[in-house]
């Protein structure tokens, strides 16, 4: 559809402006011939646009409710193709391939009826253009007998008939081409035009202090996932967010990368509100690690040099040492090794620490780990929270782990329920509380002992 714009630009609105001024044009030079032909001719021509108009209306829904229905199709069509593994190993394909071939029966009816409607209007225009040239033959040959033309005036309307509606005959056939266009453009313009928050211009502040008052944020006004959280995590220190699953600890740390937005409450760094730092100073001050960081296509120097590109080959190295995985890079080729596409040819393991390595090439003041050891070896995460702890020594460290072993040195842990803070402190204070985080705690030391 966004292709067909090209069409609606390029072809559809020169043709309009030509089938404006041809028919005109004709009008004068006729009425030199016959006054009586050439009004007919020009009475007859607006009834194609009239027509188009009408068509119009009805076919910007349609199109609209088409590109819809086209757009489900390739998303269901994309997310059975990411998840056939998993659709085969739970024996579920045949559930969807159900599900898709109702998406593909919906599309096929709402094809049919765009079709339906462009041949019906072709055939109104079509009915008009011949009509109206019909007509004009007609009217010069009853001129002719009436002897107010000529022979030669005769025949030179009737040849000049078809030209006053060819142009808009021709304005037709790009219409509905451009339509599709326009249909696609609607959706593209309302993304453009939907209205960004505001930019903050300051500096990320050097006393970075990060401090949480009463903040809410929910994804739907009906379900709040923070409700009132006071956090505090001063420069230099190791805080830790945890909690069970559900209970706001990523969103935590999206609202303070800035990837969740329109939050209540106050979020200040150094005294500075986080709205007002520019987006530009945060992310070059604050490096985000998840368990899902994304490995590109390339080899190992590429992706550690996202963080530094003028980076040397001794620093890189530097942090693959800190990382433990120094000794298997060499192994397959040094940095020059290839990386698969989100490095597929690495295990779990290998990726996340790989995904820390390029995370220290950045040095950046404050570190936000979120479930970065999630789903990996014990040795690898045993290495990975082993440099966690030892950034945390210099570095603003956030921690946010379901695993409560990883964050026993924290200086402050939050325990996060139901999106409130329900408890706050150390981890042996915490223990002695015997709340909710005593719980977790008995819980996992039972589960790991067994």
């Amino acid at each position: 559809g966004v292709d067909q714009l090209e069409t609606y630009f390029g072809a559809y609105l020169p043709q309009f402006f030509y089938a404006m001024l041809a028919p005109l044009t004709l009008f004068v030079y006729v009425c030199t011939i016959n006054v009586t032909s050439a009004v007919i001719l020009l009475i007859c021509v607006p009834l194609i646009p009239v027509s188009i108009a009408a068509v119009q209306t009805w076919a910007k829904k349609l199109l609209s409710k088409y590109w819809d229905q086209y757009t489900a199709l390739g998303d269901t069509f994309l997310e059975n193709l990411q998840g056939l593994t998993t659709l085969k190993i739970y024996q579920a394909d045949e559930y969807k391939n159900s599900q898709m071939n109702e998406e593909s029966e919906k599309f096929r009816k709402i094809t049919m009826k765009v079709l339906t409607m462009q041949l019906n209007s072709i055939s109104i225009m079509d009915f008009v253009a011949y009509g109206g040239a019909a007509l004009g033959l007609i009217v010069s040959v009853l001129q002719f007998r009436s002897g107010h033309i000529d022979m030669a005036g005769c025949l030179l309307i009737i040849l000049l008939s078809a030209d006053f509606f060819i142009p808009m005959r021709q304005l037709g056939s790009f219409f509905h081409i451009a339509m599709n266009g326009m249909a696609a453009s609607d959706k593209i313009f309302h993304f453009l035009d939907m209205k960004e928050s505001e930019k903050g211009n300051q500096e990320f502040p050097d006393n970075h202090n990060i401090s949480f008052r009463n903040v809410q944020f929910a994804y739907e006004a009906q379900r709040p996932i923070l409700k009132n959280i006071n956090v505090e995590c001063p420069m230099g220190s190791f805080t830790a967010i945890v909690g069970e699953s559900g209970c706001g600890k990523s969103t935590f740390a999206g609202i303070l990368t800035k990837k969740n937005e329109n939050f209540g409450g106050s979020i200040t760094i150094g005294g500075v509100r986080l709205s007002d730092i520019s987006e530009k100073s945060l992310m070059e001050n604050v490096t985000y690690i998840s368990h899902q960081s994304y490995m590109f296509k390339g080899t190992i120097r590429d992706n550690l040099r996202m963080s530094d590109p003028d980076a040397a080959d001794d620093k890189m190295w530097e942090v693959l040492r800190s990382v433990k995985l120094d000794g298997y890079i060499k192994e397959q080729g040094g940095l020059d090794m290839k990386l698969n596409e989100q490095a597929s040819n690495l295990s779990g393991g290998q990726r996340q620490r790989l995904a820390l390595a390029r995370a220290l090439m950045r040095d950046n003041s404050v570190y936000i780990f979120d479930e970065a050891t999630s789903n990996i070896d014990v040795e690898s995460e045993d290495d990975i929270m082993a440099e966690v702890h030892n950034l945390a020594r210099t570095k603003t460290v956030i921690l946010i782990s379901h695993r409560l072993a990883n964050v026993v040195k924290a200086d402050n842990i939050y325990v996060f329920s139901d999106g409130y803070v329900a408890e706050c402190g150390k981890h042996e204070a915490l223990l002695e509380k015997n709340g909710i985080y005593a719980s977790l705690w008995n819980t996992q030391c039972e589960m790991e002992n067994i």
